[in-house]
């Protein structure tokens, strides 16, 4: 006899129109109930598109009907029109960018846990895999990809009159530093940071990518939000430090893509310890703290990263680590993650 977790697990071959992610991962999916071979799912859209619904509906239907011992197959589509007070949906205007397959965001509950280098390596490690890489930085008050990827280059404009991003270590790059002078301060408002990562996704040439890496700021405020609504997220990576006020900040985070609908491809604890030349370990901010949340939370942990001067001193240098000494431990802790990375993305 069918369970639920069966039904579920088979509905996840539906994917969302015009998206590579499945219904289930949008939390669509409201309640199923299973009766002696009767299956009846209830599913909650949060888009008008009438012809949306019934695509769904229709490869909802197909999918179960194939299952074993199938008799009756009911799908409940419900769509608000609007939201309360007739407010429109927020999610409503999300749009894919063009050419770009994946879409990751690496987030951080606060500041200060390497989340910009642990993107950087990322990046360049995929790269090396032979993938098609970009990296937005979505920091807007405190931009440092510019540094950790050694290139201060203003983009150029193309004959579509969109943004063309400079590239280095073969990545494609885009950040507010590139279009600042140096040590410049942004004194924005919110409103401001909203139209300039809208801008950095939909007026750049980011061509064809297999992978765009969004690193975000600290916390959960307007980049986090606007990043969202303008484009569907394919997961998010959370970085954290061992010790436990890294970490209950880090369950905000994981909480606001759950409550935004986007998957948790994983946690990677940073700076987890220090060896010494003597051979001698330190666990300056405790140890496997990121791990043990993973498995709280149920959700994967993607790897550790010791500290390692080496690390520091690439991205100072603008040359990654994973780049520069490709072969030695420190560049393999960020490979390693990578390669975890593109397994969770399929």
């Amino acid at each position: 006899m069918l369970t639920e977790a069966e039904i579920k697990e088979a509905i996840k071959a539906v994917k969302y129109p015009g998206y590579s992610r499945d219904i289930a991962s949008f939390g669509l999916i409201k309640q199923i109930v299973v009766n002696n071979g009767d299956i009846t799912i209830s599913m909650q859209l949060t888009s008008a598109n009438a012809e949306v619904a019934q695509q769904i509906k229709a490869d909802s239907e197909r999918v179960l009907k194939s299952l074993p011992g199938v008799n009756l197959v009911r799908v409940e589509v419900n769509q608000p029109a609007t939201g309360p007070a007739g407010a429109q949906n927020p999610w409503a205007n999300q749009n894919r960018v063009p050419g770009i397959r994946k879409i990751v965001a690496v987030a951080s509950g606060k500041g200060g846990v390497g989340k910009s280098t642990v993107a950087v390596n990322l990046a360049c490690a995929l790269k090396r895999s032979g993938r098609r890489v970009g990296l937005l930085d979505c920091d807007i008050y405190g931009p440092s990809i510019p540094l950790m990827m050694g290139i201060h280059q203003r983009p150029t404009i193309s004959a579509a009159e969109k943004m063309v991003p400079p590239s280095n270590h073969g990545v494609k790059l885009m950040s507010i530093g590139f279009l600042l002078d140096n040590d410049q301060p942004v004194i924005w408002r919110g409103p401001m940071i909203v139209k300039t990562i809208q801008q950095f996704l939909t007026a750049v040439e980011w061509g064809e990518l297999d992978y765009l890496l969004v690193d975000l700021p600290p916390g959960t405020g307007d980049a986090q939000l606007t990043l969202c609504q303008t484009v569907p997220l394919d997961g998010g990576v959370v970085v954290t430090t061992p010790q436990e006020a890294s970490l209950g900040v880090v369950r905000k985070g994981i909480a606001m893509f759950e409550k935004v609908n986007v998957p948790i491809l994983g946690i990677v604890e940073n700076m987890s310890y220090f060896t010494a030349p003597s051979g001698e370990r330190f666990e300056i901010f405790g140890h496997g703290g990121g791990r043990a949340e993973a498995e709280r939370q149920s959700i994967p942990f993607l790897g550790e990263i010791p500290i390692f001067t080496e690390i520091r001193m690439a991205g100072d240098q603008g040359f990654p680590v994973t780049m520069s000494a490709p072969e030695q431990p420190p560049a393999q802790a960020f490979i390693r993650i990578a390669e975890a990375l593109q397994q969770r993305l399929g």
